[in-house]
């Protein structure tokens, strides 16, 4: 170990201190060639050595954000999860029915309807929308304000919030990688894998899905890709298609005759808290059938 100056930490900055011994903090701290001796220098050793397990993360001169999503493109996506009193669940779809149509066809608002259905393995007695904001934000707020002068609508959200229990939303980004969700025709059943990612394995996320996905799309199963921004944080929804449960496990299982598809998994599920997932059923409002 050098025998010049040490970083000690005094007044909450960083200062350097030379010679036999120094004062800070209220704490003498003596220097000899084996180290520091002080009170809790066993407590420092400690942490030391936990730091060796703590994940690095690279320093990343651009946010996440950026680096993951199609820069040409400034789609922002909303997900809601309405959670529906069990008795009220027809009359909540016909409500939909009736409203949520009119809205994505109609130009005078910058959003469409990517996808609405009822749970059917998972949580029950919950509907999911899916929405897209061409224009990002600014798409969105304006959205918002159209929204509060239409009568039609403040009387739909006044009769759904006697039908709900609970709700929830998400605003999402899609990974550049993926598809873009487009309508498509039925029947189908409907997949939403959700992934709480931990803190700061995003980029990695994104990285080892970019090759993976090309493993997925034989069948055409590969719907959308999103990343939450705002809601749950280090958040992945991926939505899946199939045409029936057994085609979902014919599907899933072909993906391991591909080389690397077992590797993208062995690395991606260290990164993965906690996950989910729902099958879906579209309603008859949904532009993916």
């Amino acid at each position: 170990m050098a025998t010049g100056g040490v970083l000690q930490r005094v007044s909450g900055g960083l200062a350097r201190v030379t010679g036999s011994r120094a004062r800070g903090c209220g704490q003498l701290v003596f220097w000899s060639r084996r180290g520091f001796a002080t009170s809790n220098s066993r407590n420092r050793e400690d942490s030391w050595f936990k730091s060796l397990f703590v994940r690095k993360v690279d320093p990343r001169k651009d946010a996440h954000a950026n680096l993951l999503t199609k820069n040409e493109e400034s789609n922002l996506y909303k997900i809601q999860f309405h959670n529906v009193k069990p008795e009220c669940l027809d009359a909540y779809n016909k409500l939909c029915e009736d409203v949520l149509p009119s809205i994505h066809a109609d130009k005078y608002y910058p959003c469409e309807l990517v996808g609405t259905w009822n749970t059917w393995y998972g949580e029950q007695d919950q509907a999911v929308h899916l929405w897209r904001y061409r224009g990002g934000y600014p798409a969105l707020t304006e959205v918002m304000n159209k929204l509060k002068q239409n009568k039609e609508f403040t009387e739909y959200r006044k009769a759904r919030g006697e039908m709900l229990l609970s709700r929830r939303n998400q605003l999402l980004l899609e990974f550049s990688f993926w598809n873009e969700p487009v309508p498509r025709e039925g029947p189908n059943i409907y997949e939403l894998r959700s992934y709480q990612l931990r803190p700061g394995t995003m980029i990695e996320w994104g990285n080892y899905w970019a090759r993976a996905i090309g493993y997925r799309q034989h069948d055409s199963e590969a719907v959308g890709g999103f990343f939450s921004q705002i809601g749950n944080l280090y958040m992945v929804h991926h939505l899946w298609a199939y045409k029936d449960l057994q085609s979902r496990e014919d599907t899933r299982n072909k993906a391991w005759q591909h080389d690397g598809w077992d590797e993208v998994v062995y690395y991606t599920v260290p990164l993965i808290q906690h996950m989910d997932s729902r099958i879906m059923i579209p309603t008859k409002a949904s532009p993916l059938k």
